[in-house]
């Protein structure tokens, strides 16, 4: 089995708007099933078994393979949008002429993610149709 066609494993902070929708957003996307989502809040989320503690989680986007290989960073959204079908997505966060400002962006996000979603959370939530329950596990 190549790393393209492996399950990723997202997980994520379920508490932040932003991020919902992004999980959303990617669920609806996610027909052939190789996107699984954890929320890091819930009691479907080990951090010993994953070896990644919550704090840790909180601070960088982590996903997992399903043959247990760790990513995280601007890569693991590269990956997802990968199994979710989204090619200039998958071009656009795998430049390396763009991961630089990718890295800054995203910690620049994390640590302030949920005065933004705050702001811009609703909306967003709104926008991907997130007024439908899913199941995101």
């Amino acid at each position: 089995m190549t790393r393209d066609t492996q399950k990723l494993t997202l997980f994520y902070d379920g508490s932040c708007p932003l991020c919902q929708a992004e999980i959303l957003f990617l669920s609806g996307r996610n027909e052939a099933g190789l996107i699984g989502f954890v929320d890091i809040h819930s009691k479907d989320y080990d951090p010993l078994a994953i070896g990644i503690s919550c704090e840790q989680a909180l601070a960088a986007m982590y996903g997992q393979f399903a043959d247990g290989t760790l990513i995280n960073g601007v890569p693991v959204f590269s990956e997802a949008y990968r199994r979710a079908r989204l090619p200039f997505l998958v071009w656009l966060f795998s430049r390396n002429t763009l991961q630089p400002m990718f890295k800054i962006g995203y910690r620049i996000f994390a640590k302030n993610r949920h005065l933004i979603s705050r702001l811009l959370g609703p909306s967003v939530l709104w926008l991907v149709g997130s007024k439908s329950s899913i199941d995101l596990q």
